[in-house]
């Protein structure tokens, strides 16, 4: 029998990330796949970043996971997104090569020394007397482990659905897991159904570019990690749009949707709608726009972001053809919607452990997100904490203010899901704080803390902000029109280098990343120093912790659904009670005032 201290169950990017932060602490890690040569696999859109999705990827990256490391390896086109708006909402989006990807996330996470692959279909987990102790497989093996981190991503009880017809799969071309539903129903979780889809891919050689607009890579590229890949501006993206005649065809043939026709039970992720969701809710508008996307460098497949549909295969040609410049387009592989089994994050604690079961831990779409950022992300803190958990270590977590990731958590285990969970920059009240570009100062600290990054590591973000610091003291101290260089820097036209030209550089020349966030400090530092208020504020409900054995119904004027919710969830603190929906002014109230009354 196999036995290591954590056993990863799943390869996509939650797998990914849990195995490897696993491993950084020492944890031996047995990471439980079907098919190894799948791992790190994109059935979705092969592209990594975009808005609120980008800062997920700086962080994981200041947290020393492989995420944006991957990327900027295997990119193909790199794009800096509103670059117009303020640094908060600027993001980078990588556009990389599908098949490299996968590969190079086989070839970095097995080469570590405390990772093994092991081929199996994971049927329940193994318990006695009521203990966890690994995972039992479909074949009657048993693989012993101190903790248990689930990634399965779409395959649980996975459907897909092609029109109204549907074959049980994970994905495209992969079979579901069958049975590991059935084991965390008998634990008590509660499991959600929700469901997800992609866009068909189009023969590259049937499209014609002459009526695409080209969406150029920015020059130089920008990095997650700041290693340029071999070929980051190799490959250009196009845009298109939606017809007329692609709207109607919609329209007249919505019941054969498997959606619309009643089949599917899942619900759907309202901020990444099928194009025929989009014709349906947005019927005022006459077009969509559309990205054609290349999958690689030496794959014939083109991603038609944008067009993500579960209408019947012959139907899908038809609706591709009426789109300017694939008018003799030849689809190689249809759209499908895929539908699954999650489960309530709300039954999960701040570390993403499982409240009905020590030592189990889940992570990625089975928590009910959507989006490789999203799943990372979580596979990352999964995996430390089922690292820490095998260690006898207490788990951790990411408060909310620490950035998009904490926030991501917090609304995960204290708000729940009704639909897919997607990251954005409006689900952040302290985003000028938490941006991608100051994410290895916010957190690096804490991931060299965890064992996740090296002290070298923290040293030299130390050092850099140092630098930054100087800088902006020396620019207070020096006048450009009878005024500092850091006032002068605050106006709209002004830029650093500008300003360079009146004071000098400074003793010692500050590197691209170090002038950025001198610029952003000095530009942004009213509104810098209102969210400092702010998070100040948001602090002093953190200071009103809440007992675990905290008996809510003892609680005078405490309302009965209050009573029931906090009951089930357990906040740590009346800042997290508070964001837990249905929670009222008064119900916040009640806890402060019985907390004062409770004997030190």
């Amino acid at each position: 029998m196999k036995v290591f201290d954590v056993v990863v169950v799943g390869g996509g990017h939650a797998g990914i990330e849990a195995a490897w932060a696993a491993a950084r602490l020492g944890a031996r890690v047995g990471l439980v796949t079907t098919n190894p040569e799948r791992i790190g696999l994109m059935p979705c859109n092969p592209a990594v970043g975009g808005p609120g999705k980008s800062q997920l990827v700086a962080e994981i990256e200041a947290l020393g996971g492989l995420m944006g490391r991957l990327a900027d390896a295997t990119a193909i086109h790199t794009r800096v997104l509103n670059r117009s708006k303020g640094p908060a909402v600027q993001s980078l989006r990588v556009q990389v090569d599908r098949d490299g990807y996968a590969l190079e996330a086989q070839r970095v996470l097995l080469a570590h020394p405390h990772v093994e692959s092991v081929r199996a279909e994971v049927a329940a987990l193994w318990l006695e007397g009521g203990r966890l102790c690994g995972v039992q497989t479909v074949d009657g093996r048993k693989i012993g482990a101190l903790a248990v981190v689930v990634a399965s991503g779409t395959f649980l009880q996975g459907v897909v659905w092609y029109g109204r017809q549907s074959r049980a799969a994970g994905r495209q071309g992969e079979p579901p897991a069958r049975f590991l539903s059935q084991s965390l129903r008998a634990l008590g979780h509660r499991l959600l159904r929700f469901k997800t889809g992609t866009p068909p891919r189009i023969q590259a050689d049937s499209v014609n570019y002459g009526q695409l607009e080209v969406v150029p890579a920015d020059h130089p590229p920008e990095t997650f990690s700041g290693v340029v890949g071999p070929y980051a501006t190799a490959r250009p993206t196009w845009q298109t749009r939606t017809t007329e005649a692609t709207h109607r065809l919609i329209q007249e043939n919505l019941h054969l949707s498997p959606l619309y026709g009643g089949d599917i039970e899942g619900v759907g992720p309202r901020y990444c709608p099928s194009i025929e969701d989009k014709v349906v809710r947005f019927a005022d508008k006459d077009t969509h726009l559309l990205f054609v996307e290349p999958d690689g460098l030496h794959t014939t497949e083109l991603y038609l972001q944008g067009f993500s549909s579960s209408l019947p295969p012959e139907l899908q040609v038809r609706m591709v053809q009426t789109l300017p410049g694939f008018e003799k387009a030849v689809i190689q592989r249809y759209a499908y919607a895929v539908e699954y089994d999650a489960v309530d994050p709300l039954e999960l604690t701040p570390g993403l452990q499982s409240r009905k079961l020590s030592g189990l831990f889940t992570a990625g779409q089975l928590n009910g997100t959507s989006g490789y950022e999203e799943a990372a992300a979580q596979g990352l803190l999964a995996g430390l904490n089922a690292a820490r958990y095998a260690m006898g270590l207490p788990e951790v977590f990411l408060p909310r203010d620490s950035g998009y990731i904490g926030v991501m958590i917090d609304d995960l285990v204290h708000r729940g899901v009704d639909e897919p969970y997607r990251m954005m920059t409006s689900r952040v009240e302290l985003r000028l704080l938490c941006r991608a570009d100051n994410a290895d100062e916010r957190l690096v600290p804490l991931a060299a803390e965890w064992g996740l990054r090296s002290q070298q590591d923290l040293e030299a973000v130390k050092r850099k902000y140092a630098r930054v610091q100087r800088e902006l003291l020396r620019l207070q101290k020096c006048r450009v029109e009878g005024v500092s260089a850091w006032q002068y820097l605050r106006r709209p036209e002004a830029s650093y280098d500008g300003v360079l030209q009146w004071v000098g550089p400074p003793e010692e020349p500050l590197d691209k990343a170090e002038a950025y966030q001198v610029e952003v400090r000095a530009k942004y530092a009213g509104y810098i120093e209102r969210q400092v208020k702010l998070r100040e504020k948001l602090k002093e409900l953190e200071a009103y912790t809440l007992p675990a054995t905290l008996e809510y119904r003892r609680v005078p004027s405490l309302s009965k659904e209050a009573v029931e919710k906090l009951s089930r969830i357990r906040p740590q603190t009346v800042a997290e009670a508070s964001r837990v929906p249905g929670i009222r002014d008064s119900d916040l109230t009640a806890l402060l005032v019985y907390l004062t009354k409770i004997p030190a």
